[in-house]
């Protein structure tokens, strides 16, 4: 004998029915969305590698920063750095020296190395000012106040990024300059203002920026005075070629390009 179901007996049992097909489907759409977000959370991961990084003195301290900050940001990421002025980085290059990725303190340095690296991202800017003992005692105003014979000057080597920029302005203003001495990067031109060995130097103006206790810095005039362009790049020798690959696309995030204004670089 067969049960006959009302009409509204019939549409509870479909719905209960419909409900129980349903559940099993839900979940496997859940399982799908989280393996998703897993996946796309890995993805965004820079792979965990202990990275040599070769940079431009002038970067030193804001590198520092940097490095600390993608560590935080990367754990299981080492960030190592090794700092020197272009020139002498790119004869490490040269001569194999291992590493992952590079940082210029102008474009030419790294033009020159294009059989090594990847292609190159420009990151920051800088511009030179004139680094001088604190309270600026010799009064040193204007870049023609450095050919001035008792004002004891040091420059940059002409090799030296930072040293072939001054060379580039001190000529386009006609100023004559007779350094007591010249050196292999920008940090040790401001050392010897800070110790006193010389009256004036042309740096750039973060490294100044890291010296405010002991120099004071003398602005040039954006028509008096030149950009130094920062390019990054991976190097293709290194080993962990996509971790270096994500260190160096991470410099020109928002996070790392604040680090970056904040020590005083300009956009690129």
């Amino acid at each position: 004998m067969s049960l006959a179901l009302t009409p509204a007996a019939r549409r509870t049992a479909a719905a209960v029915l419909t409900a129980a097909l349903l559940v099993p489907l839900a979940a496997c759409g859940d399982d799908k969305n989280d393996e998703g977000e897993k996946t796309g959370a890995a993805k965004d991961a820079a792979p965990k590698a202990e990275l040599t990084v070769l940079a431009a003195s002038s970067l030193t301290d804001v590198f520092e920063t940097a490095g600390a900050a993608y560590e935080k940001k990367n754990p299981g990421t080492k960030v190592n750095f090794s700092f020197a002025g272009s020139q002498e980085l790119a004869a490490q290059v040269d001569q194999g020296a291992p590493a992952d990725a590079l940082v210029t303190a102008d474009t030419k340095t790294m033009d020159g190395l294009k059989s090594d690296t990847g292609k190159p991202t420009v990151i920051a800017k800088n511009r030179l000012v004139i680094a001088v003992g604190e309270g600026n005692p010799k009064k040193v105003a204007a870049l023609k106040d450095l050919s001035d014979s008792g004002l004891k000057v040091v420059l940059a080597a002409s090799e030296v990024p930072v040293g072939r920029y001054s060379k580039q302005i001190l000529d386009a203003q006609d100023v004559d300059v007779k350094p007591v001495s010249e050196e292999p990067n920008v940090r040790a031109v401001l050392s010897k203002v800070e110790l006193g060995e010389a009256d004036a130097g042309l740096v750039y103006k973060t490294d100044a920026a890291t010296s405010t206790e002991k120099t004071d810095a003398v602005k040039i005039p954006d028509g008096q005075n030149a950009i130094a362009e920062y390019p990054a790049a991976t190097l293709k020798t290194s080993k962990h070629g996509e971790a270096a690959a994500a260190f160096v696309k991470w410099l020109s995030t928002p996070e790392a390009q604040k680090i970056l204004r904040d020590a005083g670089f300009e956009k690129p």
